[in-house]
């Protein structure tokens, strides 16, 4: 079977571990981290390769507190996301600060990933059946024949991954009946309401179908891509439109492009698994009260890694 890789863009972890870093705050019962559960689902869903990117200030301590249990159970790699790595004939534009988004953030992890992978976010639980799903499309199924890229989305019930506590940001999936994708609209502050969902504004609230489907940034991808991430990531840096000290090249937004241009098939495959976040402090209660349950039925052992 082909060998794939789980690929976690971590570098926006903080600058230093322990109270306030929302990414290092203890959710399981034995003090697990969302990523553990992450990694968890998809070593046994098959993948045997874990990549984490990170900042290189991070990399002392990231080794010490979380990638020396995880390469008790899966070979790790790790890429450096930093402000600095521009193509030739570029420069960091003074005073900015800000990283440069997704895309780039995976393009760090050129040199590292040779074999189809999944990427996805450090903070968020997505749950097993995504991780089982991409998996056996990455290692079982061939891609286009036509130059085109392929790419596969974990799709979320909008209703799943909504916070009790505020507003969200989802990218609302338009799919067509076959399961491709035909576009995706990022869309900020979606609120649950006694309906299901809506979008806050203004004017008060405006409806949503709590059973849309949505990203959460759960892509299956093959290393052909991150090639294109290299091509096209002069063309984002040369265009003029949008301040250039916060300006980000993100994976939504490439992928959609390409989608729009033809250049890439991008299918969904809908996962019913619930999403959990901590997108404000008053969700943690919440998200360590359902991780507990999950250990309580058995989903999960605690802990889940050696320590």
């Amino acid at each position: 079977m082909k060998k794939t890789a789980l690929v976690i863009l971590a570098a926006g972890i903080g600058s230093r571990f322990g109270t306030g870093i929302k990414q290092m705050t203890p959710l399981g019962p034995n003090g697990e981290i969302m990523l553990d559960y992450s990694i968890h689902d998809a070593l046994r869903a098959g993948f045997d390769k874990v990549v984490f990117i990170i900042r290189k200030d991070l990399d002392h301590d990231f080794r010490e507190l979380i990638g020396s249990r995880i390469e008790q159970a899966a070979e790790v790699a790790y890429a450096y996301q930093e402000l600095t790595d521009l193509p030739d004939g570029f420069e960091l534009p003074e005073g900015r600060t800000k990283p440069w988004g997704t895309g780039q953030a995976l393009l760090a992890a050129r040199d590292v990933i040779q074999e189809p992978f999944v990427v996805i976010n450090a903070d968020d639980y997505y749950g097993r059946k995504g991780f089982e799903m991409l998996h056996r499309i990455l290692t079982e199924e061939e891609p286009p024949r036509d130059g085109r890229q392929a790419v596969t989305l974990a799709a979320f019930v909008l209703g799943n991954t909504l916070s009790e506590n505020g507003g969200v940001t989802r990218g609302i999936l338009d799919v067509s009946e076959d399961g491709h994708l035909n576009g995706l609209t990022e869309t900020r502050n979606i609120v649950r309401t006694p309906d299901g969902a809506g979008i806050k504004t203004e004017n008060g609230i405006e409806p949503l179908d709590p059973e849309s489907l949505v990203s959460m940034n759960m892509w299956g991808l093959h290393p052909g891509f991150i090639k294109e991430l290299e091509k096209r990531f002069p063309d984002f840096l040369r265009d003029t439109e949008g301040d250039p000290m916060k300006k980000e090249y993100l994976l939504p937004e490439i992928i959609d492009r390409m989608l729009r241009e033809g250049s890439a098939d991008v299918r969904t495959v809908r996962t019913d698994d619930i999403w959990f976040g901590v997108t404000y402090h008053e969700d943690i209660a919440a998200v360590q009260d359902s991780l507990a349950a999950l250990v309580k039925k058995g989903v999960y052992r605690s802990p889940l890694f050696p320590s």
